[in-house]
């Protein structure tokens, strides 16, 4: 089955996320956070791409990152992958147990409007929306923890668009459903998140048109359809 496409383009700003080889739990102690976030750490200093937004979960995590350099998301996400499963397998005395990782990073782009607010509400309020934490600044592994003043190592990049205003009380608001729907289906197929012009455009930028297409292959019929 051929790779779906994906866009690396200096400048823009893409939600990038992968998952533990079937939903298999990647995080089991505060420790394999923190030495996660040590490898992402030692990535941004190798590969010039800013760090927007985070939220580290149980068995998967996101990122909303903007790559300085064509291809540079595409580097630091394969470093950053290779380098934690390493580690990992290396820690537990795994290895050769097979994948850590489902397989390759997702990744969309962002219309950097309402919709960049939108991406990243729904990363930094992921672990509320768990059930983990009663308030999403709580969540030591992420984001909001650590713009709110919480220790971390992970350095935040400045944002492309200026916070809105009272923003923790609006991450700890839900999602409308329309937006939520939008944004699964951005994850589920890679497509790019934003109006709908923007949408088509972008696709077509970037060669991502596929994105846009339902998957499955055409309904096929045993006789000429009334």
């Amino acid at each position: 089955m051929p790779r779906p496409p994906r866009a690396d383009v200096a400048g823009e700003i893409y939600h990038a996320l992968n998952r533990g080889n079937g939903r298999m739990t990647i995080f089991h102690k505060d420790a394999d956070y923190e030495a996660f976030e040590q490898v992402l750490c030692e990535g941004l200093e190798k590969f010039p791409v800013d760090l927007i937004a985070y939220q580290w979960m149980r068995n998967h995590w996101h990122m909303v990152i903007s790559p300085r350099e064509d291809g540079a998301m595409s580097r630091l996400m394969y470093w950053v992958t290779m380098t934690h499963t390493a580690r990992h397998h290396a820690h537990y005395h795994c290895a050769g147990s097979g994948h850590l990782y489902q397989g390759r990073y997702k990744s969309f782009p962002i219309q950097s409007d309402e919709h960049f607010f939108v991406v990243c509400r729904y990363v930094e309020r992921n672990a509320l929306a768990a059930g983990l934490v009663d308030a999403a600044e709580q969540w030591r592994f992420g984001s909001l923890y650590n713009w709110c003043g919480g220790k971390c190592c992970v350095k935040l990049a400045r944002w492309p668009l200026p916070r809105l205003p009272n923003w923790i009380e609006r991450v700890n608001r839900p999602i409308c459903e329309k937006e939520e729907d939008q944004l699964r289906r951005a994850i589920l197929r890679s497509q790019p998140f934003g109006d709908m012009g923007w949408v088509e455009s972008t696709a077509r930028k970037y060669g991502l048109e596929s994105t846009l297409r339902n998957k499955g292959r055409p309904r096929k019929f045993s006789q000429a359809p009334k």
